[in-house]
């Protein structure tokens, strides 16, 4: 419908107005309030003797101020607290804003229903360490509550009404919440930890409400926009929301289609929104600590430097003469919004081009990048969806905001490898690095060609490949066969790689787990009292688990693989199963080994599934027999606890729950469907080579039966006989619980499991955890210190 426009013509608008929208900084300040009470926590429990005498300090020093003093502020700080929330009604309420003023009361109340519940959950046992670390008192000397419920719930009121643009109602808030402070301190009724857990509570409530209900949209509309542009001198008759636009990573922004008046060219909008200014911010932060200085592509977060950065790179790519729609002016809509309005261009971008472009299109992609370069000017987002090939046959680079002025020979050849790699995607290896080869001098090529890592390239480029591993494979080895010598060293881009982190990690989940372990049972006591006859047996046949590994994954991998390198990665594999769930950081390091042996990655999973689904099946069928045996024996046959019933029928429910709903098949169905089509054909090739396939199941069958033996062993240590069959169903159970249960290595629902399995069995409850104690150190712990040193060596060499 139109509209008109204040001394011009009438403009058409076709708009699509958020009534509410949800700010992401909004979430950003939650995480950070939720990771302030978490580091508060973790400080007052770690540090519980300092910052009680910390808060006797204060208590003493606050009994000095003049009792004249006290008598004053207290009753002026409960006052101000009841007083404020009433203020910000009336105000709310003169203002019509009846529902904000209805969500900021409800939340209220939620804050404050929610800090009880959590009071009386902290006097519970299992969390009376924190309860006594946050009120700073020695445990069994004080029950005053740990946190405020009313506090709590003035915070949330407050941050679900908003104090941004308000500075007095901000300074009063915290000037009474000030006071308050100093009273309840004073009094010694609350602690200065309780204070500020509970404000920052209040707030992540607040915050999460207003996120997830939204916040009323003050973004100007369609109208605001066209008589920004209007101001600037640029007429519009129509003015249209895209709403099929695709999104765009970092790139928080309404964009409109707009028509002008007169004969000249329509505009693209691009509009930057100030509620959007923390939109992809704890991803560009993550990125900017892993990578390199010059690797990740500079973001402010005001929007303000956003939309200057963006001019400016708009204008340094027009002087650079480089095929980019030109802007045609930057204004503002209002003091929410910005706004940027380029030329726009008809044409498909290659992302929409079916088929794919021809070789002189491609040319003239390349030849826009390299003007871009001669200038010193990156692009730094050449993905598919801003590559636009125009009706009069022009290749142009759009959305050049995200690039460097003066870039450096590292963004320069960053952006290269990003080009080849996302035409890669588009048109093939083959012609893409062809092309890169003819555009390209050979030491730009060598450099590119080391820069062709996941890490380097844009997000969207990234899950493609993820989604067509073969192509950047494909892609470095064509472009190698032009590089003399045909071997090139990848760049170092990282500067904390994520094995580095997953070192860093194991080694304190190490300590600590097994400091818990060690606290339940006393570790002096179990090798002082096990016989050390068994011991060494057990760490004989904790070795043999490794050597049944290596011929398990030599038996089901095509070619030939050397033994040392394949023991020592599933060594390397008792390391890495310390922070992975059991069964998964051991796939992924074995595939990541079969990868370094020249083995692709389609053949290399497929092995790595054989391998699993042959241990399955063998797994199952000793617990069958086994259980046979044990149940045929005279002996009395095992009693497992109740508890294991229960979780067996909570399994097979789920089981059950998943097959009958469709979207439950479908989704079982798309999940097991790529691994049977890989797995099949390779178990199929296997079985046709008798040699291969004995050597896979006798290292299965050795694995299992080795840590049945090392078990027995461990139990045979504390003068306990129990039959190996019993021994065998034990472990076979336990493990297979431990494998189910999401915990690094199965730590916790192993030792339960196979504890509790000893003791249905006939062995004493301290033998069992005594029994289970040892063989979890010859098994799980002792190699751990192995495999880490095993993972530095087979890094070093190159081999996973």
């Amino acid at each position: 419908m139109g509209v008109p426009q204040p001394g011009e013509v009438e403009v058409e608008v076709e708009d699509r107005r958020e009534r509410r929208i949800r700010k992401p900084v909004d979430l950003l300040r939650c995480v950070l309030s939720c990771i302030g009470i978490a580091a508060l926590a973790v400080v007052g429990v770690a540090a519980s003797v300092t910052m009680s005498g910390a808060e006797t300090h204060i208590a003493a020093t606050s009994h000095r101020l003049p009792h004249a003093l006290l008598v004053v502020v207290s009753p002026l700080a409960l006052f101000a607290l009841l007083v404020l929330p009433v203020a910000m009604a009336v105000q709310l309420l003169v203002r019509r804003q009846f529902r904000r003023l209805a969500e900021a009361a409800a939340t209220g109340v939620l804050a404050g229903v929610m800090t009880a519940v959590a009071n009386e959950l902290l006097t519970r046992a299992a969390a009376s360490r924190l309860y006594y670390a946050i009120i700073m008192a020695r445990p069994g000397t004080s029950h005053a509550a740990a946190l405020d419920p009313y506090l709590a719930g003035l915070v949330a009121y407050a941050t679900m009404v908003g104090l941004a643009g308000r500075p007095y109602w901000r300074n009063a808030l915290w000037t009474a919440i000030a006071l308050y402070a100093i009273v309840h301190v004073g009094a010694l009724r609350t602690s200065v930890l309780s204070l500020l857990i509970t404000v920052l509570g209040g707030r992540a409530i607040g915050l999460a409400v207003r996120y997830v209900a939204g916040a009323a949209s003050q973004r100007p509309g369609a109208l605001d926009i066209a008589g920004a542009l209007a101001a600037a001198d640029l007429p519009v008759t129509a003015i249209r929301r895209m709403h099929h636009e695709e999104p765009r990573q970092g790139n928080p922004s309404r964009r409109y289609a707009v028509t002008r008046k007169g004969e000249g060219r329509g505009l693209d909008i691009v509009v930057y929104d100030r509620d959007q200014q923390a939109a992809g911010a704890v991803y560009r932060l993550y990125r900017r600590v892993r990578l390199l200085g010059q690797v990740p592509h500079s973001a402010p977060l005001s929007v303000d430097h956003a939309v200057e950065r963006r001019a400016l790179l708009s204008y340094a790519a027009e002087d650079a003469a480089a095929p980019t729609p030109r802007l045609r002016a930057v204004v503002r809509a209002g003091p929410e919004a910005s706004v940027l309005a380029y030329e726009h261009h008809e044409g498909t971008t290659l992302a929409q081009r079916n088929p794919g472009c021809s070789d002189a299109e491609l040319g003239q992609i390349w030849d826009a990048v390299s003007r871009l370069h001669a200038h010193r000017v990156t692009h730094r987002r050449l993905t598919a969806d801003r590559i636009l090939l125009t009706d009069d046959g022009q290749a142009m680079l759009l959305d050049p905001g995200d690039g460097d002025v003066a870039a450096s020979d590292l963004q320069i050849r960053l952006d290269v490898a990003q080009l080849t790699a996302e035409l890669a995607l588009v048109v093939g290896p083959d012609r893409a690095a062809d092309l890169a080869a003819t555009k390209l001098s050979t030491d730009d090529l060598v450099a590119v060609v080391s820069l062709l890592q996941p890490v380097a390239l844009a997000r969207s480029t990234r899950k493609a490949l993820r989604r067509r591993r073969d192509v950047l494979p494909a892609l470095r080895t064509r472009l190698l066969a032009a590089v003399p010598g045909g071997e090139v060293t990848p760049a170092q881009l990282e500067r904390i790689r994520p094995r580095t982190l997953l070192t860093l990690i194991g080694s304190v989940a190490a300590v600590y787990l097994l400091a818990g372990e060690l606290a339940r049972t006393s570790l002096q006591s179990v090798l002082r009292e096990a016989d050390w006859r068994w011991v060494i047996a057990a760490l004989a046949l904790s070795a043999a688990t490794y050597v049944g590994a290596a011929e398990e994954l030599i038996g089901f991998v095509p070619g030939r693989l050397s033994f040392r390198l394949t023991l020592l990665t599933q060594l390397a594999g008792s390391f890495v199963t310390l922070v992975t769930p059991a069964a998964v950081g051991g796939a992924t390091l074995n595939i990541k080994y079969l990868e370094r042996q020249k083995i692709s990655t389609a053949v290399a999973a497929a092995s790595v599934g054989v391998a699993q689904v042959v241990a399955f099946v063998v797994h199952a069928l000793l617990i069958l027999v086994f259980a046979a045996i044990a149940g045929s024996s005279g002996s009395e046959p095992i009693h497992p606890p109740r508890w294991t019933w229960f979780v067996l029928a909570g399994l097979v429910l789920i089981a059950l729950v998943v097959l009958a709903i469709p979207a439950g098949r479908r989704m079982l169905r798309a999940r097991l469907s790529p691994t049977l089509d890989q797995v099949v054909p390779r178990l199929l090739e296997v079985a046709q080579q008798p040699g291969k396939l004995a050597r896979g199941i006798g290292g299965t069958l050795l694995l299992d039966l080795a840590y049945i033996f090392c078990l027995a062993a461990c139990v045979a240590a504390f003068s306990r006989s129990v039959p190996i069959a019993k021994i065998g169903v034990v472990y076979l159970t336990g493990s297979a619980i431990g494998s189910i249960i999401p915990t690094p290595g199965g730590i916790g629902a192993v030792e339960a499991a196979l504890t509790a399995g000893l003791t249905a069995a006939g062995v004493p409850g301290a033998s069992a955890a005594s029994a289970v104690l040892l063989f979890r150190l010859v098994t799980f712990w002792l190699p751990v210190p192995l495999g880490g040193a095993a993972l530095k060596y087979l890094e070093r060499e190159q081999a996973v």
